[in-house]
């Protein structure tokens, strides 16, 4: 039998989410958001107008939500590269990033999902939050006209993935013997045997319609590629590439 990668993945939960002075999570589930950091992260991008950061609790879903551009679980590898290792991630939280233009434009392609965010998200599938999770709320303001072309989209995505980086490091120094929960996924191959190919077709039209892969973190976006720069041809990932968050989804 050959043996292929092995994925280590080590959860903790978040219990207890605020606004403090600091962004910070610690080992033992409580989380602190620091709102002003906002204004840094827009300041580095010059097509962004405005973010706002925003805690929304479990009961407050019957509010009114900008396209929801993605869905972004706090991960980061601990030890080895997406799809080998091990892995920290955070249970009980997301971050859900939107956005918008100055003219009111929400930032995608053939349908947008604004709306009341109750309405709008498939609660409890695979990538998606719980009704009891608790969401961050990075909702971004874009210059007019700006989502029609992919620096725009790209502006919006890479400023979360610094805000999502900010935990990230954090996570990377924790204890593994304090996991709420621990997952090993072992790839093996057996000679002879037919092998199982899944073919997924993902987004790649360019603009907010694009998907981006392999890159540093777990679903992160620093380091990533377009798979429109890649032509759009056929590439190959493992099973642990792929539930480890070998892809960053931009539409």
């Amino acid at each position: 039998m050959d043996t292929g990668s092995r994925l280590t993945v080590r959860a903790y939960h978040v219990d207890h989410i605020s606004y403090g002075q600091e962004n910070e999570v610690t080992v033992d589930g409580t989380m602190t958001i620091h709102k002003e950091t906002a204004r840094e992260l827009g300041g580095k991008e010059p097509l962004i107008r405005d973010i706002q950061i925003r805690i929304i609790r479990p009961d407050e879903h019957r509010q009114h939500t900008n396209t929801v551009m993605d869905v972004i679980p706090l991960s980061t590898k601990v030890f080895g590269r997406v799809g080998e290792g091990i892995t920290h991630t955070l249970t009980g939280v997301y971050v859900i990033l939107t956005g918008i233009d100055e003219s009111g434009r929400q930032v995608c392609n053939f349908g947008a999902s604004d709306g009341i965010l109750e309405d709008k998200i498939s609660w409890g599938q695979a990538g998606t939050p719980l009704k009891s999770d608790t969401l961050i709320s990075f909702d971004v303001v874009l210059k007019e006209h700006t989502w029609a072309d992919r620096s725009g989209p790209e502006a919006i995505h890479r400023a979360c993935d610094r805000f999502c980086q900010i935990f990230r490091e954090q996570m990377k120094r924790f204890s593994g013997y304090k996991c709420t929960e621990k997952h090993v996924f072992q790839e093996t191959y057996k000679p002879g045997r037919k092998d199982v190919v899944i073919v997924k077709e993902v987004s790649g039209q360019g603009a907010v319609y694009d998907t981006r892969m392999f890159g540093v973190e777990p679903g992160g976006f620093e380091g990533g590629h377009s798979v429109i720069d890649m032509g759009c041809m056929p590439v190959i990932v493992t099973p642990n590439e792929f539930r480890d968050g070998v892809m960053h989804a931009m539409d």
